[in-house]
């Protein structure tokens, strides 16, 4: 009987993609792939450390793996194991990997299980390279990602992410384009392109080569219809970007723009590249050329000194901005970064109950983005089956309910909305155009 191996997967679309690449790695040594709530013989745990919540759902994973099989080799990879390798030895723990040497794990945990005591194969990052990690995919499948970019060097006042993903490092751009000819050949119909902090792709390279140019390649290759973007920086927003990415039309109008708070001094206290302003202007740009975009955002609350007056800036400035959709969360207090020795640091009762109005304003608007969609055409790339037919999105990231086979690509006219949090839209006599490119 063949060996399984489990992934519990944390955190961001680049760790999903790892966990990609490392689960190929095991299936290409015999392993088979098995639910992470069931008794494996080996089971993953890809971490995430940009909260503390992130460190205690990576800790509870680990323990609940030792429990399904107490006689399983877990192996513990990702930013937590990579920022405090030492916190993550628990019962169980036969390997322990960081943000690199990931496409070594089988290798790595065969080491690990000829000694008597777990493996730590964590190394300072440094002048560490891209590590080439390639993923096939499956056959069947529709929305596949493809990471293109590792590292930051923002350095904000509240983000240990610099720390453990190290500098940034870009995918040579053959390797991009071959990567997405893969996606693609294995059923990838869209594909989702993500970094660590995707819009330094190209700058440690000396040609001139930016992320247009990797998305130019990503488009062009056979089979794939869409084409989406991970988190932007405000700043790489400009007239001439937004133009460019219009002249490539498998791009999805859906832009995550990262915000972090609507006020200027905290921003300025969080070492944020942009103000408000600035951050007006990139979103008026990709609406002059996408009109009906999606614009997501993620948005922190009760930053160390935030006030009741900034906490309301930010209140209005998301409104003003109308965002379809906001990612809630509050300051989390991370030992090693400026804010956590800034003083006036809020109260987390305060920054919870502020991160509900904001989650409630959010809730709203994107009812109200949902609702806009009633009666219009709108093209879906359906990928799930659920009860009574089928599930998918539109190019801007609405949920929509329908009939139709899984992978199919239809022009359907809103109608039913039901901006309850389920982002549906329901359809009735879908139009085939799966053969249209």
């Amino acid at each position: 009987m063949a060996r399984t191996v489990a992934f519990c997967t944390l955190g961001c679309k680049v760790n999903q993609y790892d966990s990609q690449a490392m689960l190929e790695k095991f299936e290409d040594a015999g392993f088979q792939a098995a639910p992470f709530s069931a008794p494996a013989d080996v089971y993953v745990i890809n971490t995430c450390t940009v909260t503390g919540m992130g460190d205690k759902k990576s800790r509870q994973m680990i323990r609940r793996a030792n429990r399904q099989n107490p006689g399983a080799a877990i192996v513990v990879t990702g930013c937590m194991a990579q920022r405090a390798a030492q916190s993550v030895l628990l019962p169980g723990v036969r390997l322990v990997l960081g943000t690199q040497r990931r496409g070594e794990v089988v290798k790595l945990l065969q080491k690990a299980m000829a000694r008597k005591e777990a493996l730590v194969a964590v190394e300072p990052l440094g002048d560490a390279p891209f590590e080439l990690l390639t993923v096939r995919g499956s056959a069947g499948r529709t929305r596949g990602t493809l990471k293109i970019q590792e590292g930051c060097e923002n350095h904000c006042a509240y983000c240990v992410i610099p720390s453990v993903r190290g500098k940034v490092r870009s995918r040579p751009l053959a390797e991009v384009c071959r990567e997405a000819e893969r996606l693609a050949g294995a059923g990838y119909q869209e594909i989702v392109v993500t970094g660590i902090h995707l819009s330094s792709y190209g700058r440690d390279f000396e040609d001139g080569t930016t992320l247009l140019d990797a998305l130019r390649g990503i488009a062009r290759a056979e089979g794939v219809r869409r084409v989406r973007l991970g988190s932007l920086e405000p700043g790489i927003v400009t007239e001439a970007f937004a133009g460019a990415l219009k002249e490539i039309p498998a791009i999805c109008p859906q832009f995550m723009l990262a915000l972090q708070s609507g006020s200027d001094t905290v921003l300025r206290r969080m070492g944020r590249q942009y103000d408000t302003a600035r951050y007006a202007e990139a979103v008026e740009c990709i609406r002059r050329a996408y009109p009906s975009a999606n614009i997501t955002t993620d948005v922190m609350t009760g930053f160390p000194g935030e006030t009741d007056a900034e906490f309301w800036e930010t209140m209005a400035f998301v409104e003003r901005m109308r965002f379809g959709r906001i990612h809630v969360f509050p300051y989390s207090r991370r030992e090693g970064t400026t804010a956590a020795e800034m003083p006036h640091q809020v109260p987390k009762a305060l920054r919870e109950a502020r991160a509900a109005e904001l989650i409630a304003l959010g809730e709203r608007l994107e009812a109200e983005y949902i609702a806009g969609w009633q009666g219009k055409a709108c093209e879906v790339l359906f990928e799930e089956s659920r009860a009574g037919g089928v599930e998918g999105y539109t190019r801007e990231y609405v949920r929509v309910a329908g009939h139709g086979a899984v992978g199919s690509v239809q022009r359907v006219h809103a109608q039913n909305l039901m901006p309850d949090g389920k982002r549906k839209l329901k359809n009735k006599q879908p139009t085939d155009c799966s053969s249209k490119r």
